[in-house]
């Protein structure tokens, strides 16, 4: 009688790990399926209207030219990430290698970060465009765009940067203090080293979140668009996202056909710089 409970038991543990088994490929499959959908919908749809004269002409009517957009875009991501990664890999490092575990300071912190985490971008924007373009006076400009990028992306890398240097063992801080290191080299030459892959995967969604930032750059870097594009911090210029998102509500008739070229060149931005940021962890891995 038990033998034969067992083998029952057996029976339905083995068709509940074959049930569990295909939901979790299902749901995979159905994941990367989606994602597949999305970017040949888009790809598709966007390559055939890609020309010079939308990557590298003078912006009218007739070309939607892309040109101004697409420096404004890298020049958001560069100039944001100098100010946000060493503030949020700082932080990290505090939180993690001086703070007295579970102090109140270390609380305060956390909840700081887990709250500008669930903020909504449009907020950001707002906040934004009260403090950095009117109170501050930085006009609708990159720099008020990127100083509002900046602080949206700190709780990314903030807790990216954390688990990463958590994640390194602690013999290696015993090893390099045992031979008469400090904790600051400690920190900089042993553990940073180590954990920089974790931290340049932060560094890759916040990428992400820049990118893709719509809302909060409506209302402090503006939707102008320079027929000229310049590296003047305090012009309005559009990133690509809102060139995107101001082609497909446009009346033109190739309007939308050159949103969905837009938004292919962005799939391309957002690959190059995953697929570099990807390189160079790994081969920091590797050292």
């Amino acid at each position: 009688m038990e033998a034969f409970k067992t083998e029952g038991n057996l029976k339905k543990r083995k068709i509940i790990s074959i049930v569990l088994k295909t939901a979790v490929w299902f749901c995979g499959i159905l994941t990367v399926g989606i994602l597949v959908y999305i970017l040949l919908f888009i790809l598709v749809r966007g390559i055939p209207n890609i020309n010079m004269e939308f990557l590298f002409g003078e912006y009218n009517s007739e070309t939607l030219s892309a040109l101004s957009s697409i420096v404004a875009t890298i020049e958001m991501i560069a100039i944001s990430l100098v100010i946000a990664v060493p503030i949020g890999v700082f932080c990290a490092i505090y939180l993690t290698e001086y703070a007295k575990r579970g102090s109140r300071a270390v609380k305060i912190i956390r909840l700081a970060v887990d709250t500008l985490a669930g903020i909504p971008s449009i907020v950001y924007g707002l906040f934004g465009m009260i403090l950095f373009v009117n109170i501050l006076g930085f006009r609708a400009s990159i720099l008020s765009g990127v100083c509002t990028i900046s602080i949206m992306i700190l709780p990314v890398i903030i807790s990216t940067s954390e688990e990463a240097i958590k994640s390194v063992p602690d013999m290696y801080r015993e090893g390099s203090l045992g031979l008469g290191a400090t904790r600051l080299r400690t920190v900089f030459k042993i553990v940073l080293p180590a954990a920089m892959p974790g931290i340049l995967s932060g560094v890759i969604l916040a990428i992400g979140r820049i990118v893709g930032e719509t809302a909060a750059l409506i209302f402090t870097s503006g939707t102008n668009v320079m027929k000229n594009p310049t590296l003047n911090l305090h012009s309005s210029q559009r990133t690509l996202a809102i060139h995107m998102y101001m082609l497909a509500s446009e009346g033109l008739p190739h309007s939308k056909d050159m949103a969905f070229a837009t938004g292919a060149i962005l799939i391309v931005i957002v690959f190059l710089v995953n697929f570099a940021a990807e390189k160079l962890a790994n081969r920091i891995g590797r050292q």
